[in-house]
């Protein structure tokens, strides 16, 4: 239990009605998850309005509410604020006492990336003996405790959770990606970040933000208001990026795989084998905390494929650093770092391969079919689940990104599937979302076969592969179950594998793990 009153002085408040000085026993947002004596915050949100909930959240024991609106009827105490997403990251940090403040937080911003690059680090600062925890689209972990991600970045209240009882198990580095919807939704509002880093930026989240403008704005918001005492992490391959070191307090260093004017730089790089080798140049001497690096290289050696694995480990490599790694164990780290699910994942190299990959937005499939680009087979089966519920300007992009590519890997006919049984509702592929893919296909006289359901397009496309060609399960949420599909169909072409084996890349997977009817 708490007191209103303490809590109530991490908030802005407009006006009040009804005050009392009363004990809480915790905070809600949802009206069924409200319990006896909790504080019930009214969100307005894009689909519902949390003010309409305020009767079932009496009845199941609130106490108190938060409201950007006055509501009459009610004897409870009410307190006005301007913006009750603001008041509910303000809340939340306050009544789990600002467990943010006693861990080294470390967010990683971008459009692609986030995630790969957060497990890098994670990896580094595990083997390097630092108590770790991960927050992130894949998964939120911490000592035991691991929890498949609806959200990229949870709401502020589960996040201080997360954070309350990563604090509580003597956590010491928690590194979690920062979306650009947790930024615009202020779900990170209250995190004292240490280091923040930015890696790149490309077109995505355009209908919820409204054009490229404002989703920069959003995301550059980690770097522009870090902290005096934070450093900011930036690529300055990207221009834009780059700008960025003039608008914030925060301390810099800079990162760079084609330019070599930042304070870390990769040379020599060799991406014939399609895992690359390269020279990480400190080019001047440099004092990050604790820790004075002399001007030297050091050699990288990446067990994960791909161009764009560069960059994530660059990013990783800068983290480390500030984080007071030593190079040798950054190096073995690295090398002995496997990748992330559904990043470029082989799940089965035999007589063909099968590649499983997120296929999020054109920076994604571009640096995705550029690594295919790179390798050798005979044909590729694209099967794409297309983006549901992210509008038509994101799946028009997507669109036109895998028809510039198709002149490139020669391909003419592609599967593509709406996963319409393994997707939940925020996933749905609306008609003009379907429309305006295939539209642009037909267009340009890529052939489709377009499956409702996920496990008929994936059995197409393996019953169409031949020696050495390449099948590539490609897609975001309605491809999470694609993994799990493929290879049990493969369980059944295939009896003579051994079925551990077989099934070795599903060990400790989280995508496609959870029930559909258990998410809200």
């Amino acid at each position: 239990m708490t007191k209103l009153n303490e809590l109530l002085k991490s908030i802005d408040i407009i006006e009040s009605w009804n005050e009392k000085d009363i004990d809480i026993s915790g905070i809600s947002y949802h009206s069924k998850k409200v319990e006896k004596d909790h504080i019930f915050v009214c969100i307005k949100g894009y689909k519902t309005d949390g003010h309409k909930y305020i009767m079932s959240a009496i009845n199941n024991g609130a106490v108190a509410l938060i409201v950007e609106d006055f509501q009459e009827g009610w004897k409870i105490p009410q307190y006005k604020v301007n913006n009750s997403r603001i008041a509910l990251a303000h809340l939340s940090s306050c009544y789990y006492n600002n467990p943010s403040n006693h861990m080294k937080m470390i967010g990683i911003t971008a459009t692609n990336g986030k995630t790969t690059t957060s497990f890098m680090v994670d990896k580094i600062l595990a083997d390097n003996k630092y108590s770790t925890g991960l927050i992130g689209t894949v998964v939120s972990k911490f000592s035991n405790v691991s929890i498949p991600s609806i959200l990229t970045t949870p709401e502020s209240l589960n996040l201080q959770n997360y954070f309350y009882q990563m604090k509580n198990k003597n956590i010491s580095h928690v590194t979690m990606e920062v979306s650009s919807s947790s930024l615009e939704l202020s779900r990170v509002a209250d995190v004292d970040f240490d280091i923040v880093a930015f890696n790149n930026i490309s077109r995505e989240h355009i209908d919820l933000h409204g054009s490229f403008e404002d989703y920069f704005r959003v995301k550059s918001s980690l770097i522009r208001n870090a902290k005096e005492s934070a450093w900011a992490v930036i690529n300055i391959d990207s221009l834009i990026l780059k700008e960025l070191i003039s608008e914030t307090k925060a301390n810099i260093l800079t990162f760079g795989v084609e330019n070599n004017d930042g304070d870390l730089s990769c040379e020599d790089l060799d991406l014939s084998t399609g895992r690359a080798v390269f020279y990480v140049s400190i080019n001047k001497p440099l004092n990050l905390g604790n820790t004075k690096y002399k001007q030297r290289r050091f050699k990288i050696n990446l067990s994960v494929p791909g161009y764009h694995s560069v960059y994530n480990s660059m990013s990783a490599i800068a983290i480390a650093l500030l984080a007071g790694v030593p190079i040798n164990n950054i190096q073995k780290s690295l090398e002995n770092f496997i990748g992330v699910e559904r990043r470029f994942q082989f799940i089965f190299e035999d007589n063909f391969k099968i590649i499983d990959d997120h296929f999020a937005n054109i920076g994604n499939i571009n640096v995705t079919l550029a690594t295919l680009n790179k390798m050798v087979y005979k044909d590729l089966h694209l099967i794409y689940a297309i983006r549901g519920s992210r509008g038509k300007i994101v799946n028009k992009e997507n669109a036109l990104a895998i028809v510039e590519w198709s002149h490139k890997l020669g391909f003419k006919k592609i599967i593509a599937t709406t996963s319409d049984s393994h997707v939940t509702d925020k996933d749905k592929v609306i008609q003009e979302e379907l429309d305006i893919f295939m539209n642009i296909m037909d267009e340009n006289n890529i052939e489709v076969d377009l499956y409702n359901e996920l496990p008929d397009a994936i059995n197409e496309g393996i019953s169409r592969a031949k020696d050495s060609d390449v099948v590539l399960l490609a897609g975001c949420q309605g491809m999470d179950y694609g993994a799990h599909i493929a290879l049990k169909i493969m369980h059944l072409l295939r009896p003579d594998i051994d079925e551990d084996l077989l099934y070795a890349p599903l060990k400790d997977r989280v995508a496609g793990s959870l029930e559909l009817g258990s998410i809200e």
